[in-house]
C-alpha cells in the first residue's frame, strides 16, 4: 500500500513539474514575442486553485486532473472573425509573425531539454555512486559465452564510444545491436589485460530490444557484489550464528545465493525466521543454524542479518562527481546523447527494428517514479531528466495536436502566405487524435501486459 502511494505521489509530482516546465516555455517565449496569455493551467478539468495575475489579467490555475496542462493565448486556434479588444490588436497568437509562433511552439520542448540539462548538472555536482560496466555471471551456450565474455571483465568501450558506467554502455550496446546485430566490446579482464569481443545476435536484435530481455537474451548479467562477507555486526544474527569475514554465502533456507543482492532479497523476506545458512570458508562448506533479526522498514517487518559486502567492490564502484563548471560540459553531453538515443529508438520502432513494447504508459511510468523516488534524490532527478527528454521529443512529432504538428502548420502558412483552410486543419486534428489514441492504447496494453507477466 505504501509503495503504491509512493508511486502515485511521485508520478503526480513528476508530471506536474515537467508539464509546468514545458508550458512555462510556451508562456515566457509567448510574452517575449508580445502575445497576450489568457490562461496558464497545470492539469485539465475544473480548477481547484486559481488567481488572476496583474499583467494582462492572466489566469493561473491548477486543475483537478494532473495529467497535462496548457497555455491559452489570445487568438490561438480561433477563427478570423474573433472579436479582439482594440487595445490588444496585434497581440493575438495568430496575428504575430510566423517565426514568433514557431518560436513559441518550439519553446515547450526546448525547456524540457533545458530541464534535463539542469537535472544532470545537479546529479554530476552532487556526485553519485556509479557501477562500472562489468560482466557478471555468463550463461553457457549463449551469445555472450560464444563471444568469450568472462565473469569480472570490465567493458571499457562499446564500438568507438567509451563506457564509464552502465547507462552509457547500455545506450551504446542497443545502438550497435540495432545497427547490424553485432556489438563490439573492448574488455579488460581482472588481470588488467585488454581484448576485443564481438557479440553477434544475427536477426535476433529486435527481440532483444524488448524491456528486460537484453541481458537474459545475450546470456550475461551485470556484475554485482558477490555474497562474500566483509564485516559482521557485533551481536547481530550473523555474529550469533558464527559467520565470519571472508565467508562466501552459497545458500539460505535452501535457496541458492550468488550475489549479495540474492542474500538481501532472501533475508529481507524472512524477518525473525530460523534458517540454515551454508557458507564456504577455507574451501570447506559449513551449515550454520541462524535466527534472522527483524526490523521495521517503511512500516513493514524486514529480515536482518547484520553483514556488509566484500569481494573487491572498490574495483567496480566509484563516485562520479565533477565541479560546477566541468558539470556543464558533462550535462550538455549527456542531454544531447539522451535526445539522440530517444529519437533513434522512436524511429526504429516505426521501422520495426525496435520492439513497440518499449512504449510505456502511466502505470509503468508511475512505478518507475516510485522506485526512483525511493532510491533517493539523484535517482529521482535522473528519472525526471529521462522523462523530460521523452516529453520534449514526443511533442516535436509532426502530429497536428502536438507542438510538432502545429509547427508544420505554421511553416506551411509561412511558405504559402496564408493559413491552411479550417477544413484541412480539422482533418489534421482528427488524424492527430486517432494517432494519439493508438499510441495510448499501445502504452496501456504494454503496462497491463507487464503487470500480468
Amino acid at each position: 500500500m505504501i509503495d503504491a502511494l509512493t508511486s502515485i505521489l511521485a508520478f503526480v509530482v513528476a508530471i506536474s513539474v515537467l508539464v509546468a516546465v514545458h508550458e512555462y516555455g510556451h508562456f515566457i517565449v509567448g510574452r517575449w514575442c508580445g502575445m497576450k496569455v489568457l490562461r496558464f493551467s497545470i492539469g485539465f478539468g475544473k480548477p481547484i486553485w486559481s488567481r488572476i495575475g496583474k499583467k494582462d489579467n492572466t489566469e493561473y490555475c491548477i486543475a483537478a486532473i494532473p495529467l497535462g496542462g496548457y497555455v491559452k493565448f489570445l487568438g490561438e486556434r480561433t477563427g478570423i472573425d474573433e472579436q479582439i479588444d482594440p487595445a490588444d490588436q496585434g497581440r493575438a497568437f495568430n496575428h504575430r509573425p510566423v517565426w514568433n509562433r514557431i518560436a513559441v511552439l518550439l519553446a515547450g520542448p526546448f525547456f524540457n531539454f533545458l530541464f534535463a540539462f539542469f537535472a544532470y548538472w545537479v546529479i554530476f555536482v552532487n556526485g553519485v555512486p556509479t557501477m562500472r560496466p562489468a560482466v557478471g555471471e555468463v550463461e553457457d551456450a549463449s551469445y555472450a559465452a560464444e563471444a568469450g565474455l568472462q565473469y569480472g571483465d570490465q567493458i571499457v568501450m562499446v564500438g568507438d564510444r567509451m563506457a564509464g558506467d552502465w547507462e552509457t554502455a547500455l545506450v551504446s550496446m542497443l545502438d550497435e545491436l540495432i545497427g547490424d546485430g553485432q556489438v563490439t566490446l573492448a574488455l579488460e579482464d581482472r588481470d588488467g589485460q585488454r581484448r576485443t569481443a564481438i557479440i553477434d545476435v544475427g536477426n535476433d536484435a529486435t527481440r532483444l530490444t524488448e524491456p528486460g530481455v537484453l541481458f537474459d537474451g545475450l546470456g550475461f548479467q551485470p556484475w554485482q557484489p558477490p555474497a562474500i562477507i566483509d564485516t559482521v555486526e557485533n551481536g547481530a544474527a550473523a555474529s550469533r550464528a558464527g559467520i565470519m569475514s571472508g565467508d562466501r554465502i552459497v545458500s539460505i533456507a535452501g535457496e541458492p545465493v550468488t550475489t549479495f543482492s540474492d542474500l538481501q532479497r532472501i533475508v529481507t523476506a524472512r524477518p525473525g525466521a530460523s534458517v540454515v545458512i551454508e557458507v564456504v570458508r577455507d574451501n570447506e562448506r559449513l551449515a550454520l543454524d541462524t535466527t534472522l533479526g527483524a526490523r521495521e522498514v517503511d512500516g513493514n517487518a524486514s529480515g536482518f542479518l547484520g553483514v556488509s559486502a566484500g569481494g573487491a567492490i572498490q574495483d567496480y564502484w566509484y563516485v562520479r562527481q565533477y565541479g560546477p563548471l566541468d558539470s556543464i560540459a558533462r550535462s550538455v553531453e549527456r542531454t544531447w546523447t539522451s535526445i539522440g538515443f530517444t529519437v533513434r529508438m522512436l524511429a526504429r520502432m516505426v521501422t520495426g527494428e525496435v520492439s513497440i513494447k518499449n512504449i510505456s504508459g502511466p502505470i509503468n511510468i508511475a512505478q518507475y517514479a516510485g522506485s526512483s523516488a525511493s532510491a533517493g534524490f539523484n535517482a529521482f532527478m535522473n528519472f525526471l531528466a529521462l522523462v523530460s527528454i521523452s516529453l520534449g521529443v514526443l511533442n516535436l512529432l509532426p502530429i497536428p495536436i502536438l507542438d510538432g504538428g502545429q509547427i508544420v502548420y505554421q511553416s506551411i502558412e509561412g511558405l504559402k502566405g496564408s493559413p491552411l483552410s479550417e477544413r484541412a486543419q480539422m482533418i489534421g486534428q482528427q488524424l492527430g487524435i486517432v494517432a494519439l489514441l493508438l499510441l495510448m492504447s499501445f502504452a496501456f496494453y504494454n503496462d497491463i501486459a507487464r503487470i500480468v507477466n
